[in-house]
């Protein structure tokens, strides 16, 4: 038996609110991957381990909790920018595929270290807006919720208007079309690079301290969330960011929406334990689907 639509209502919150926030990890993973050409795999792990960090410091040290949230997105910028200038050069020239994968490696790096320093265990960090909300129907929103959907889309369009009206905005552009020719006109390529892993890295931050609250604080999770937020920017071809925003709203909410189905077709087997596949599910038959097209189009135009 199919729940009723009053079952579903708290998850389509749910649903709109992580998928926000996978939208806005979205923009960043695209945003990176048309200045430098990585894909960046390490997002998650970032994100998590500065949500550790932020949790530590609030409940083992006197420091203020807006300091400490603050570490948590200055740690995502500032590892994310020193890959970029360490291993961005080297690499610069190297197949996606190479890129990605030394990416992997810094993500397996940081989730060891997490491991080791905080072995896994029930861990809780409430931003002060979970306390705050008010009710929608018979459903509570809290202002966490809220601001993890207003960020990917407000974020979004900051990002657009960025990239198409600022001087640094269309030197990234530029390096996206075709880095040697943007070299010769005299764009500093190294400059603007390490703005597109800075920005990429303070995203990354905001969106672990976003989901340590409205998923888990815990390392593993965090870190393979990044898949729901590649799912997105993958959606959209890594290109555009107002697909990236539908796509992560659309993946948001596939995903906690199978999550009241736990009794349809069978106990045994109910579509919600399938909700983890949602983004694969989603993003598959997504690129099959542009990929039709796109063959159907050249088709034509042959003809």
């Amino acid at each position: 038996m199919l729940p009723t639509f009053d079952d579903f209502k708290p998850f389509i919150i749910t649903g709109l609110s992580l998928g926000g926030v996978y939208a806005m990890s979205g923009v960043g993973i695209v945003v990176l991957y048309r200045a430098t050409g990585v894909l960046n795999l390490a997002f998650g792990a970032i994100g998590a381990m500065g949500a550790l960090i932020s949790w530590t410091l609030i409940n083992h040290t006197s420091t203020p909790d807006w300091v400490a949230y603050l570490a948590c997105v200055a740690f995502g910028g500032l590892v994310m920018l020193g890959y970029g200038l360490i291993f961005g050069p080297p690499l610069a020239r190297r197949d996606p595929l190479v890129k990605a994968v030394a990416t992997l490696g810094l993500a397996l790096i940081l989730l060891g270290l997490m491991s080791w320093l905080w072995p896994p265990f029930g861990r809780t960090m409430l931003l002060p807006t979970a306390d705050w909300g008010f009710d929608v129907d018979v459903v509570r929103v809290n202002v966490t919720q809220v601001i993890g959907f207003t960020f990917g889309v407000v974020l979004t369009l900051l990002v657009g208007t960025f990239l198409r009206y600022t001087k640094l905005g269309t030197a990234m552009r530029a390096l996206a079309n075709d880095r040697e020719i943007t070299a010769t006109l005299g764009v500093p390529v190294r400059r603007v690079e390490a703005a597109a892993w800075f920005g990429s890295g303070l995203i990354a931050g905001v969106a672990g301290l976003l989901l340590s609250n409205l998923v888990a604080l815990d390392a593993v999770t965090l870190t393979f969330l990044v898949i729901s937020s590649l799912a997105a920017a993958l959606i959209a071809r890594l290109q555009s960011l107002l697909v990236t925003l539908v796509a992560g709203l659309v993946v948001g909410l596939a995903t906690a929406l199978l999550t009241p189905v736990l009794l349809w077709p069978t106990t045994e087997y109910s579509l919600s334990v399938f909700r983890g596949m949602a983004p694969f599910v989603i993003a598959t038959v997504a690129l099959l689907w542009l990929a039709r097209r796109r063959t159907v189009s050249i088709s034509r135009s042959g003809d």
